[in-house]
């Protein structure tokens, strides 16, 4: 699809947009509960269990992230502290892009309008979005949807809000589970896979991959 057919470009924010630190915390909080070289293991069933989360009825961020820490936890046999959750829970808001997004970034925003589609609570979400050093015009969050991708429903609240279909959109993240699949199956018109290592790819879902941010404006046609 041509650049000039594209109305709005929408966003995956945490991994994609925020660097997501919610490993480097976990590791911060659990490290006394978890040899160092079964840290990797740990982390990856934490991933797991937080995309399980999401795939049901919709329930605060909080809740989320409080219930896959505990089933991890669980798996693990180790002991749960609901401490430990509410510290990754309090630290999300404060977290900022990676470093190759504030400018390039702003560079699109001043030719398309952007959007973010987050997995996110009304609540901590602008401060992150703040700190990305662009405008956008439209903040959409699962909690406003009551779904969390990657359940179509969310991509759906995002349409009918915007008033555009799917054929005019581009959506853009580093997650093929959480986003891309069901952009596909959306058929929006164009999706971008921004390769930052969370989670392999598949060209099947039709996607134009880039290694971060940097390359979007060129994928548009700015210079």
């Amino acid at each position: 699809m041509p650049s000039s057919e594209i109305r709005f470009i929408s966003f995956d924010c945490y991994g994609t947009l925020t660097n997501f630190r919610v490993g480097d915390l976990t590791k911060q909080r659990l490290g006394n509960l978890i040899p160092p070289d079964q840290m990797t293991g740990f982390l990856e069933d934490f991933t797991a269990y937080r995309f399980d989360e999401v795939l049901g009825d919709w329930k605060p961020y909080a809740d989320v992230l409080h219930r896959a820490l505990e089933r991890t936890c669980r798996r693990w046999n180790i002991t749960f502290r609901s401490e430990d959750a509410a510290a990754i829970v309090e630290a999300v808001p404060t977290w900022g892009p990676h470093a190759d997004v504030p400018a390039p970034l702003a560079r699109v925003a001043q030719d398309i309008p952007l959007v973010i589609l987050s997995n996110a609570a009304d609540s901590q979400i602008q401060s992150n979005v703040d700190l990305l050093g662009a405008p956008f015009h439209a903040v959409l969050t699962a909690e406003q949807a009551q779904a969390y991708k990657p359940r179509l429903r969310a991509f759906e609240y995002m349409f009918d809000t915007l008033g555009c279909g799917p054929e005019h959109m581009m959506h853009v993240s580093s997650s093929l589970r959480y986003d891309l699949m069901s952009a596909s199956d959306l058929r929006i018109g164009r999706r971008v896979f921004v390769e930052r290592g969370h989670g392999p790819g598949n060209p099947a879902y039709g996607y134009q991959a880039i290694p971060d941010i940097g390359g979007l404006p060129g994928l548009l046609g700015i210079a």
